[in-house]
């Protein structure tokens, strides 16, 4: 009887053992082993780790800026993190603007268009919408919006019309409204 119990303790630890082995290796799991392991819903993101990058998520610069733009901005910098703000940072003549706000992002069922509502809080407090498109691998980004509210007469930009299908006072604003953006992160 006695050495039952000493082999029924034996497995016990033996069983302790393996499973601690097991969750000592969870712990250990990393967000940046290039596998999708341990609860992630994408290659190191998603689950335990931070969301999932997907349509306009991370950081783009533009320059030049699309000629509408042009009297408002040399260069730009929009970040757009997976919890759905944005802090863009325009630049004219050395003199730094920051927009921030929150957004919307919706895959369109044209191509790999995605249409876009930013809320934006600062400095002021207004609307706009538009779309994306992202490639080259995810390396760079057309991207049109227009001001919705409050009302300037601006239309925009639909997947079915296009790029530069965006409108002022129903004139169709076409490329000059086309921003392109190259990754950063």
């Amino acid at each position: 009887m006695k050495m039952f119990r000493l082999l029924m303790l034996g497995l016990l630890v033996a069983g302790l053992s393996f499973s601690a082995c097991e969750d000592e290796d969870d712990d250990n799991a990393s967000c940046t082993d290039g596998i999708q392991n341990q609860g992630e819903t994408g290659v190191d993101c998603g689950g335990p780790c931070a969301a999932c990058r997907e349509g306009v998520h991370g950081t783009w610069y533009s320059f030049p800026v699309a000629p509408i733009l042009a009297s408002f901005a040399d260069s730009i910098v929009a970040k757009f993190e997976t919890n759905n703000t944005y802090v863009v940072d325009s630049y004219k003549a050395g003199a730094k603007t920051t927009l921030t706000g929150t957004y919307t992002q919706t895959k369109s069922s044209t191509g790999n268009i995605w249409t876009i509502e930013l809320n934006q809080t600062t400095p002021t407090v207004l609307t706009s919408e538009g779309m994306f498109e992202v490639t080259d691998n995810d390396t760079k980004m057309t991207y049109e919006v227009v001001q919705t509210t409050p009302d300037i007469g601006a239309a925009p930009p639909t997947p079915a019309g296009g790029f530069g299908s965006s409108t002022f006072n129903g004139v169709a604003l076409g490329v000059a409204n086309i921003q392109n953006y190259v990754r950063r992160q």
